[in-house]
């Protein structure tokens, strides 16, 4: 199937992104790839977390919306889910979206003499990420493109 997944993710993100903050969520990402068949994987986050009722109301609200405007001209499995305690983060949106949370990166090279961080997310602008050092004063500021991988750090009580 010759499909462009990002631009279906796009189209569906501007689609659904009303009806999930109508609903009281914030909307991570939505993602639209081969797996066992085509996935469309739409993240949600609220405050506390995401329990399996959230997701499926969610998924109710979109479901006929997305029957209805026919986005995708085949057969696909529509999945809500919430971020998770260690998402992956891709995107400078995903570090605002975690603005004050415990991330972990791992730099393409190296910032401040570190070639990994680990620290709160105070900022993300222009392309530059900026951690408060976890046990620190400190701010790093990373640009997104020295970062290699990148993700939460689930705190430990």
């Amino acid at each position: 199937m010759n499909v462009d997944s990002r631009e279906v993710s796009t189209k569906v993100k501007d689609l659904v992104a009303p009806i999930v903050e109508g609903l009281g969520y914030r909307l991570f990402d939505v993602e639209f790839k081969p797996e066992r068949g085509w996935v469309l994987r739409v993240i949600i986050d609220k405050p506390g977390g995401v329990t399996i009722k959230d997701c499926e109301e969610v998924s109710r609200k979109i479901s006929a919306l997305l029957d209805v405007e026919d986005l995708i001209p085949f057969s696909y499995m529509l999945e809500i889910s919430s971020p998770g305690l260690t998402r992956e983060l891709e995107k400078p949106e995903h570090y605002d979206f975690f603005k004050g949370r415990l991330v972990r990166v791992v730099l393409r090279e190296p910032v401040s003499g570190k070639r990994e961080a680990t620290g709160y997310v105070e900022k993300v602008s222009e392309g530059i990420i900026t951690l408060r050092e976890k046990g620190k004063d400190e701010l790093l500021h990373i640009p997104f493109s020295a970062i290699a991988r990148g993700r939460l750090e689930p705190e430990k009580w």
